[in-house]
């Protein structure tokens, strides 16, 4: 297999330090002596011309000097002598850079200019450039500490990835304090080049890496990002810390890296669609990855605490209510239980309080009744020592218990020297414990976050729902007309026109600009009616006055017209006005008012929300976000997410809505955001909704040329399933099958598909022995990122017990992003039918497509079927050093 193209930064067999010196208390000097104390075994080669030898080692005038290969170099230089050293490298083959140098983007316009430069030469010679502007690379288990900070990493299974240096060191410091390893430290700085897309990708396949945390100021490439993100969550958990939460720490982190920064519930909504578990603060960011590094998970989100104080118990139920971890509800059979071996003066509810006086007996039995309970997911043992306690028999009562339970425990003995014994028992058990019930409920937290959000993480929803086809050209052009117009936000009008193109459902509405002409419109539509002014620049009708509602007579028409347009004359006096429009009175007694929008944000893209609506919808301010694309279940997560979903369900004597219509309407809005790159804002407020149906009484869409790109789905973070790659064919020998991309829920057949394959088949797939896929592998070959990568199938019997897979080819884009790795498996059985050649020439196909103009693969040379067909498709066959392995590429545009 290829090795992965961060290897040389991470596991670089040798290592040149240019900018190297002598100077106490310098980079170079601190550098140089960090990698040599560190304990690093490959050659190590300081540049520096003023120097002939430095630390025991010769010292090069210029890495051209060095007369043995250098894989990776660690650049110390002034920033305007970085451009110089790093063409010097790509002459002399050095195949990765850390820049450590600052005085770039983060420097204002001449810093943005050189950071350009010197990311144009690295591109040209295929370097890979971590930086500007950061700490370095740390790789304990090989002994390289190519930092500048003074503290070491001890070995470790945790990841750290950061933008900050600082941050770096002050972790560093904390964990070599606390006993805390690490597999890797990378500090990406400036993030020009390689960032934290490319460093999860590693990660998410490093064996030496069980979980990663991520400090993140902002991001440069939202869709790598993500991507990367992704692929790394489904394998390990991933815990993110963000700083510029609020607007002056946001100015700050741009001002710090050049960095992109967004919303913050934006990054929030885009953590948690890419699996991963967002926290606070770095003690929370270690607390959460001992935890879930441990293997510790939940089925649900349902806590039980157990506690021998009433007053622990109520912090922890605060602290949950807090985060909306639910408490669990007790069976009646868990309470009688409960009863029968606790004193008759017990809580009788979660939290159960077993009282100030419980001893290990009791605690045990509590423990084992709440864990068999099947509405609780999880138990939270508080304990606050005593007179009559002893915390070290009540720890391993709990110890015991636990064991046999494959819910997880946590623990929180409260206290520090009475209690410390039962905390080192609980630590040599491998059960997390805390110091206080509110951080006892905050990791548990995290475990039910990262159940919830790897769920999300499997969803693969489609630019295009199931449901009628939208108009998506005539939409386009209203959009257009209006832009030749040089106008940005669309009449109301045209704002419903393009809704109804995507099959949502809305009022008609006639514009009128005459008293008369209104009348005329309300005879049309129908009486009762509902008036509102027709402004671009009035986004709040009502509060200009611009609004009449329920106008039940003729006469009453013209009236309200006049008013209208003497009160918003008034109160916007140069406002463009349009007219005013005319539409039916939607009369609904059990209607409920929300709101759904599309907003633009600058990291992510497109962003859906969804909330209470109306007029008062910034004085209830809820609203719940999410990034498109969105299916059924993203959209119900979405409306989940706000107090609006309590109006939405039977609430005294109102019915619940249609809550069918509503997730279409959400799937409506997605396909808007996936389709029209144009619309940066939209807002419906309000969607009146009942146990019927919905229909949009207003609307208001502003465009923009601004984020429209050539690439389809290119201003989305997330890149959509490609459904329209989904399609019938036929065998040779008369089978109908199923040619489609991958989906998660294929892990099933594709595990099946690789253990029918025969020992040869499997071998020349994969060139090593092995009988099934590991969850890893199975998680990476099905949860794909259809931006980065492709997996055509051949399904038979699609969508019916017996489906099962004939064959699967993919691809896989190199960080060029010109050229691709390729991989094809057809079912031993079903060969000589043209599956082979039919994936690949799909395959082919849609890399081209994308602009990408090499496609490789490494095949052994015995594997004569599949060299033949590569020839038969125009491959080439190159020869490599490994006498078994021969590589074939193919010019895709030739």
């Amino acid at each position: 297999m290829q090795k992965h193209y961060l290897s040389s930064v991470f596991e670089p067999a040798s290592i040149a330090i240019i900018g190297a010196s002598e100077q106490e208390h310098s980079v170079g000097e601190l550098l140089l002596k960090n990698i040599q104390q560190g304990g690093f075994q490959g050659p190590i080669f300081p540049v520096n011309p003023k120097y002939e030898e430095i630390g025991g080692l010769s010292c090069y005038a210029s890495v051209k000097k060095i007369k043995r290969k250098v894989e990776l170099a660690i650049i110390v230089t002034p920033a305007r002598a970085v451009a110089k050293v790093l063409r010097d490298c790509g002459e002399h083959g050095v195949s990765a850079a850390i820049i450590l140098s600052a005085g770039f983007a983060e420097a204002g316009k001449r810093g943005k200019a050189l950071q350009s430069e010197i990311l144009d030469i690295a591109r040209s010679y295929n370097i890979r450039m971590v930086g500007p502007n950061c700490l370095g690379v740390m790789r304990p288990a090989i002994g390289m500490n190519a930092t500048f900070t003074k503290s070491e990493a001890r070995e470790g299974r945790i990841a750290l990835v950061a933008q900050s240096g600082a941050f770096c060191s002050a972790l560093l410091d904390w964990a070599e304090s606390n006993g805390f390893g690490f597999s890797a430290v990378a500090s990406l700085g400036g993030a020009a080049d390689v960032g934290f897309g490319d460093v999860l990708e590693y990660l998410a396949v490093d064996y030496r890496t069980d979980s990663i945390l991520l400090y993140v100021e902002g991001i440069n490439n939202a869709r790598s990002f993500i991507s990367g993100l992704r692929v790394a969550a489904r394998l390990k958990p991933v815990i993110v810390v963000k700083s510029g939460r609020n607007e002056s720490a946001t100015r700050a982190a741009v001002s710090h890296t050049g960095s992109m920064v967004g919303r913050d519930n934006v990054f929030d909504a885009a953590i948690q669609r890419a699996g991963a578990v967002r926290v606070k603060s770095v003690n929370e960011l270690f607390s959460a990855a001992r935890l879930l590094g441990s293997g510790a998970r939940v089925k649900g989100a349902r806590l039980a605490i157990v506690t021998n104080g009433g007053g622990p118990g109520v912090m922890a139920a605060d602290r949950a209510a807090d985060l909306g971890v639910p408490l669990a509800e007790l069976s009646e059979n868990s309470i009688k239980q409960l009863s029968e071996v606790l004193p008759e003066y017990w809580s009788h509810a979660d939290p159960v309080d077993v009282l100030g006086d419980a001893n290990a007996e009791r605690y045990g039995a509590a423990t084992k009744i709440v864990l068999a309970d099947p509405g609780v997911d999880g138990v939270l043992v508080l304990l606050a020592p005593q007179a009559m306690t002893d915390p070290d028999a009540c720890a391993e009562a709990v110890i015991n218990v636990a064991a046999k339970s494959d819910k997880p425990v946590l623990a929180c003995w409260m206290g520090e020297g009475l209690v410390a014994r039962g905390r080192s028992r609980f630590d040599v058990a491998g059960i997390a414990h805390f110091n206080s019930p509110e951080t006892g409920v905050e990791a548990f937290g995290y475990l039910a976050s990262y159940r919830a959000n790897q769920k999300i993480l499997l969803e693969t929803p489609a630019p295009l729902s199931q449901r009628r086809s939208p108009d998506v050209d005539s939409a386009r052009l209203i959009i257009e007309n209006a832009m030749s117009e040089r106008r940005h936000v669309l009449s109301s009008v045209e704002a419903k026109a393009v809704l109804s193109a995507f099959r949502i459902p809305i009022s008609p509405s006639i514009n009128v600009t005459t008293p008369a002409e209104a009348l005329v419109a309300a005879q049309t539509v129908g009486l009762p009616v509902a008036m509102k002014i027709n402004s671009p620049d009035i986004p709040h009708k009502t509060d200009v006055g611009g609004v009449q509602l329920n106008i039940i007579e003729a006469p009453g028409v013209r009236t309200a017209f006049r008013e209208i347009m003497e009160n918003v004359k008034h109160s916007q006096p140069g406002a463009d006005i349009l007219g005013v429009t005319v539409e039916r009175m939607q009369v609904r007694p059990h209607a409920r008012e929300v709101r759904i929008g599309i907003s633009h944000d600058e990291v992510f893209g497109p962003v859906i929300s969804f909330g209470i609506g109306g007029t008062e919808v910034e004085i209830f301010a809820d609203c719940n976000i999410a990034l498109p694309p969105l299916n059924n279940y993203l959209s119900l997560s979405l409306v989940e997410g706000t107090r609006a979903a309590r109006l939405l369900r039977r609430f005294r004597n109102l019915p619940e809505v249609n809550f069918e219509q509503l997730l279409d309407i959400l799937k409506g809005v997605s396909e808007i955001s996936c389709e029209l790159p144009e619309i940066q804002e939209l807002d419906i407020n309000p969607l009146l909704i009942d146990e019927t149906d919905a229909i949009v009484a207003d609307a208001r869409i502003v465009v923009s040329s601004r984020h429209t790109g050539t690439a389809r789905y290119g201003h989305m973070a997330i890149h959509p399933y490609p459904h329209e790659l989904v399609s019938h064919w036929q065998l040779a020998n008369g089978t109908d099958v199923v040619v489609r991309p991958i989906r998660p829920e294929d892990a099933r057949i594709e595990q099946e598909f690789v253990q029918n394959l025969s020992s040869e088949s499997k071998y020349f797939r994969f060139m090593q022995t092995m009988e099934e896929l590991t969850p890893a592998l199975l998680a990476r070959f099905t949860q794909i990122d259809y931006d980065r990568e492709m997996a055509l199938v051949v399904v038979a019997n699609e969508g019916q017990p017996g489906a099962h897979l004939l064959g699967v080819a993919r691809y896989i884009t190199n960080p060029d992003r010109r050229s691709c790795e390729f991989a094809l498996t057809v079912a031993d059985g079903m060969q000589r039918q043209g599956i082979g050649r039919e994936l690949m020439r799909r395959l082919m196909g849609l890399a081209r497509a994308r602009n990408i103009d090499v496609m490789e693969g490494e095949v052994l040379s015995n594997n004569t079927k599949m060299l033949a067909l590569c020839t038969r498709l125009g491959f080439r066959i190159v020869r490599t050093e490994e006498r078994d392995v021969v590589k074939v590429r193919r010019h895709l545009n030739d």
